[in-house]
């Protein structure tokens, strides 16, 4: 099995997993699970098959033209942490499938799941852009998956999402500069590029972006704010979280980049002095901790320093202490997530001190939680008293001056003191005493199999660690060279990683026994600032100057908006005029009729100057744009002249129902602002004017011109070279466009849906009884009979230009501006927004459009390029898919236009009285309008005050039926308990 389909076999589990989430509800976790091992079976499997000891590569097309490929490879680090994000993903998913309540859990498998493909794609990425790519979708995952917590996750979810964000910010500032600095994306070629050693600025600047970003994503200070606020997500998602996911991806860019930044001083002493300092500060904030999450959210940060302090030093021992520690850490971090999760599950708390005599009630838990608890102290004979010997021995040989390698080793051997003092903590707190009056009850087996699973691991590789040791010298060697073995044991003599271990046995056991002063000691804030408040500090002022910058355009007047741009186009034409210069003229540029037509618009410009009425600006304003689609096919732009004609159409649809909310005459303004408006009007004309002459008829066709109309029937099948523009040649324009467009459209119904954004609808014009104007029956009979009539031959023209559009005129875009001039003209038929028949489901359209535009730029890398059309002959016919990608922009631009009429077009209703729930005013349900058989309620207008009000009350995080003012839980976790479904 290959590299890339191990990855997309991955990518795909994660869609299945939300099918069997939905339908198996928290039991999808085995069957997931088990995708998961099968997976990491495979994975293991190409290790092993490989024909080049050095490892495996595969290499997909994905941007040619910029050097830039989906290239995979598999060495003994990316295999160590593939495996690691695989099977201890497995292991967590199953745990899951006992952890969380009933109902539905379609999104955390799905993102649980999609976390693993992530991750597993960043540690097999070959090129630094797809390295990037992968970073970020961690990012991603990391935040969706705190967010869905409930309520009170959202603020934690943005603080993770800001600080790796930004880590994420420097991560592709060093990706560019070391694709300038080296000319390739490739990682394996950018590591082995002569720059490093030639050009120490470059070698600096790279060290520092690549430093920080992995110190965001492992929590280094000043970033390790985010892990313990994060502690809000449910405890499956914390345990992979810290042993295997997110926290690794920082840890891994450090031990790949080693390669190349060993021995660069600014890397090794910034790793060094900040993996030591954040070691120790989280070893004392977690023995301040009282709530176990907490105290093992510390705690990773404190081991993840050592990590970065280990990898810092620089020599290739360093590297395999720090590569052993890394599965030690998974190992025992992982169980002990779990494990507080089975108690917190049986017990109802994770607070110590209310909980005791555990080992009576629930002793299977009790053996487990020990085990890895004594593997994070370092106690032998678990597998982290081997990895932490490795980490000191490193340490003690560092090649940097003795006195600096005494007290690195002194702040090491403080660090892992307090680390075995909270690690004792834990187990003497929690195990040993009488049980609680109603004692918690042992799990079922299948709830403590996982748990158990990976807390024996670390017991057997500490007796037997000889057996992990090809493994563990694969990912050691793929960094540091083949000099680089590790000899795993328990016993190496009387060294100096031995005396270290002694010291902080003797000092962490003196931690223990005088607890009672430390914890009297410890019990007040250590520091007037912490990490949560700075990060939040930091948003809210950059908030702030976000409405600083924003009330400078802040306003309703268009003048505001419209003077700055004006300026500029004018300040540009003038610099053009006078630096450039104009051409000659090649050939005649205009025709008689050029001049009718001019003759035409001008005139509409003038009548618009004078109207007084907003109806008549926009019939006049819509007879110009007819004019210029005529221009445009008396030039010969056939495609271009369609879309202007249906854009003016849907234009006057869209502004007339805006109008309802303005009034029918414009305001009076004085002669200052009208001298000053007509002085920016002739202005902004006049510029466009001296630009449109300077640059039309002053060449011939352009090169890229003369290549589209040569090459396009044989490159894309396709005769209609500006269909072919757009959908073959320039199609990833095409799909930024479309998901511009679908963003716009999502806003739109934001912001018509937001209550009293827009103007209330002026009320209409009183007529007497029996007038012709009062019967909108009798009114709307035409567009009714011309809706029978027109309404199927719109709907065959819509089809017909979105199948020709390749070929002939016409194109996804210009289809969809048909089939929403149909749709209008049944709007427009129907006697009010309450009979109208527009019932559809418009953000889904637009969705759909953007997924199936990707979905078909994801088909072409069958082709080896991204967005690449395949064609093929059925039955004679050429068929592209070109067309299904232009079918994804004809429901994009259908749903876009159907929302602004659909809710456009609905009246808004007065918002009903508010009532009190608790502390929170909610909107008091009003009673259900009265419709008949004549009147049947407009779909498209469901009672949003009802699904306003079941929206709080069934708010993620709470139980349905609770108030929406009952403040949310401490724990986040117990939301899937309880409640039992997705967020």
């Amino acid at each position: 099995m290959s590299l890339l389909l191990i990855l997309l076999l991955t990518g795909l589990l994660a869609p299945v997993a939300g099918v069997l989430g939905r339908a198996a509800g928290r039991d999808a976790g085995w069957p997931v699970a088990a995708g998961l091992l099968a997976l990491a079976g495979a994975l293991a499997a190409v290790w092993n098959d490989r024909p080049d000891p050095g490892g495996v590569v595969q290499q997909v097309p994905w941007m040619p033209t910029l050097g830039v490929s989906l290239q995979l490879r598999l060495d003994g680090l990316g295999l160590l942490f593939g495996l690691l994000v695989l099977v201890v993903g497995a292991v967590v998913i199953a745990y899951s499938a006992r952890y969380l309540g009933g109902g539905s859990h379609a999104s955390f498998y799905t993102l649980m799941t999609f976390f693993a493909a992530a991750m597993l794609g960043l540690v097999l990425a070959d090129d630094v852009v797809l390295l990037f790519v992968m970073w970020e979708f961690t990012t991603l995952c990391s935040f969706l998956l705190i967010a869905r917590s409930g309520p009170h996750a959202r603020a934690p979810a943005v603080r993770t999402f800001l600080v790796t964000f930004a880590g994420g910010l420097c991560l592709l500032g060093a990706v560019v500069v070391m694709w300038v600095a080296t000319g390739t994306t490739r990682l394996g070629e950018i590591l082995r590029d002569d720059v490093w050693s030639t050009s120490p600025g470059v070698t600096a600047a790279v060290a520092v972006l690549i430093a920080v970003a992995a110190f965001t994503k492992s929590a280094q200070f000043p970033f390790h704010a985010w892990l313990p606020d994060a502690m809000v997500a449910i405890t499956p998602v914390s345990a992979y979280l810290h042993a295997a996911a997110m926290v690794k991806a920082g840890i891994y860019l450090l031990l790949r980049f080693s390669t190349a930044l060993h021995d660069v001083p600014v890397w090794n002493v910034l790793l060094v002095s900040v993996g030591l300092f954040t070691a120790l500060m989280g070893a004392v904030l977690a023995l301040q901790r009282h709530d176990l999450k907490e105290l093992l959210a510390y705690s990773t940060v404190s081991q993840l320093g050592f990590l970065t302090a280990t990898i810092g030093i620089g020599t290739s021992y360093a590297v395999v202490g720090a590569v052993v520690h890394v599965v030690a850490h998974a190992l025992f971090k992982s169980a002990l997530f779990m494990s507080l999760g089975v108690i917190d599950h049986q017990a109802g708390t994770r607070d110590i001190r209310r909980l005791s005599g555990l080992a009576r009630t629930m002793p299977v838990t009790a053996v487990v939680l020990t085990l890895a608890a004594v593997s994070m102290a370092g106690l032998p004979p678990l597998f982290g008293f081997v990895s932490k010997e490795a980490m000191f021995k490193a340490m003690a040989e560092s090649p940097a001056p003795p006195a600096a390698v005494w007290l690195v080793g002194a702040v090491a051997v403080l660090a892992a003191s307090f680390t075995f003092a909270y690690s004792a903590r834990m187990v003497i707190g929690v195990l040993p005493g009488r049980p609680a009056q109603d004692p918690p009850r042992e799990a079922s087996a299948a709830f403590l199999a996982p748990v158990v699973l990976v807390s024996v691991a670390g017991l057997a590789l500490g007796l037997a660690g000889v057996t992990a040791e090809p493994l563990l010298g694969a990912a050691s060697a793929a960094v540091a060279g083949p000099g680089a073995e590790p000899h795993l044991g328990l016993w190496h003599g009387l060294a100096p990683e031995l005396y270290m271990s002694l010291a902080v046995f003797a000092l962490g056991g003196a931690l223990v026994v005088a607890r009672g002063r430390v914890d009297r000691l410890l019990d007040r804030e250590l520091s007037p600032v912490t990490g949560v408040g700075a990060v939040e500090a930091l948003r809210n002022g950059c908030d702030a100057l976000g409405e600083r910058v924003g009330d400078l355009t802040r306003a309703d007047a268009p003048y505001r908006h419209l003077v700055p741009p004006v300026a500029v186009l004018v300040l540009l034409t003038a610099v053009g005029l006078f630096t450039v210069g104009v051409p000659p003229l090649s050939g005649d540029v205009t025709a008689p009729l050029d001049w009718v037509l001019f003759g035409v618009v001008l005139v509409g410009v003038l009548l618009a100057l004078g109207a007084r009425s907003r109806i008549a600006l926009v019939t006049i304003v819509g007879v110009v744009g007819f004019a210029v689609a005529l221009w445009f096919v008396e030039l010969g732009a056939a495609d271009v002249a369609l879309t202007q004609l249906l854009v003016e159409i849907l234009t006057v649809v869209v502004i007339v129902l805006l109008l309802n909310r303005l009034p029918s005459t414009f305001r009076r303004t004085g002669r200052r602002r009208s001298a000053v408006a007509a002085v920016v009007a002739v202005l902004a004309g006049a510029s466009a004017a001296v630009a449109t002459w300077a640059l039309t008829g002053r060449r011939g066709l352009s090169d890229a011109g003369q290549y589209f109309l040569a090459e396009a029937k044989t490159e894309t099948g396709g005769s209609n070279v500006v269909n072919t523009i757009l959908v073959d040649f320039r199609a990833l324009d095409t799909l930024g466009e479309l998901t511009v467009l679908g963003v716009a459209g999502i806003a739109i119904v934001v912001a018509l849906e937001s209550r009293g954004l827009l103007p209330k609808l002026h009320s209409p014009v009183t007529e007497p009884p029996g007038s012709p104007i009062s019967r909108a029956r009798d009114n709307t009979m035409v567009l009714r009979v011309a809706e029978r009539l027109l309404g199927p031959v719109v709907v065959v023209l819509s089809l017909f230009f979105l199948l020709r559009g390749h070929y002939e005129p016409g194109g996804g875009f210009i289809a969809a501006l048909i089939g929403a001039a149909g749709i209008s003209l049944v709007y427009l038929s129907a006697e009010d927004d309450r009979v109208s028949r527009l019932g559809l489901p418009y953000v889904r359209l637009i969705g759909a459009g953007v997924v199936v535009a990707v979905g078909v730029g994801l088909l072409g890398l069958v082709e080896g390029s991204f967005l690449r059309a395949l064609h093929a002959d059925v039955l004679g016919v050429s068929v592209t898919t070109a067309l299904v990608f232009d079918v994804g922009v004809y429901l994009a631009v259908v749903g876009v236009v159907l929302a602004a009429i659909s809710r456009l077009g609905v009246e808004e209703k007065e918002p009903p009285p508010l009532r009190r729930v608790g502390s929170t005013a909610v909107e008091r349900p009003g009673p259900r309008p009265t419709t008949t058989t004549a009147e049947p309620h407009h779909p498209s207008t469901a009672p949003a005050d009802r699904s306003r009000v079941r929206a709080l009350e069934r708010q993620p995080g709470r139980p349905a039926g609770t108030a929406a003012g009952t403040p949310p839980g401490t724990r986040g976790e117990r939301t899937d308990r309880h409640r039992g479904g997705d967020s």
